[in-house]
């Protein structure tokens, strides 16, 4: 195995050990049972902004966010240890755009297709997330760091 590759997995790794430590942080900050998790105090305007302010709390979230930077970064490391052709790359990397911008898309279209029913659903579906968020960061966090490791450690050895 080249040294660059070998550099690549260890990234992958190191991105994998930083997730499941974020894991668990998420799992001890977590709200007790039964108490109303606190919603931060920039959320409670995001349903009044208009398209332009909204697309663009998006772009400056999606961009910023420590989360969102650790799995592009763990993406980005294991496509950089599959030696891919340059073009093989580049159409692995806009099906990770696509796929990772269908979590937006779907829910988007849905609103403004789906009608009133659409929109109820909608409302319970992010009343539960908001509930719940910490025990769905750390799921997501447990799984992409456990993938990120499995995945770079026996190139390593």
């Amino acid at each position: 195995m080249t040294r660059g590759i070998a550099e690549v997995l260890s990234y992958a790794v190191g991105v994998g050990v930083l997730l499941l430590l974020l894991a668990a942080r998420t799992w001890r900050h977590r709200p007790a049972p039964g108490v109303e998790p606190e919603s931060p105090k920039w959320k409670a305007g995001i349903d009044g902004f208009s398209p332009g302010k909204a697309f663009g709390l998006g772009v400056l979230l999606s961009g910023v966010n420590p989360k969102n930077l650790l799995l592009a970064a763990g993406a980005g490391a294991a496509l950089a240890g599959l030696g891919l052709s340059t073009t093989d790359a580049v159409v692995s990397l806009i099906v990770f755009v696509v796929l990772g911008s269908l979590t937006i898309a779907v829910p988007v279209l849905y609103y403004l297709v789906g009608g009133q029913s659409a929109k109820d659903r909608l409302d319970t579906a992010k009343d539960w997330l908001a509930f719940h968020n910490d025990a769905v960061m750390m799921v997501l966090f447990l799984v992409f760091g456990i993938s990120l490791i499995g995945k770079g450690i026996p190139p390593l050895t």
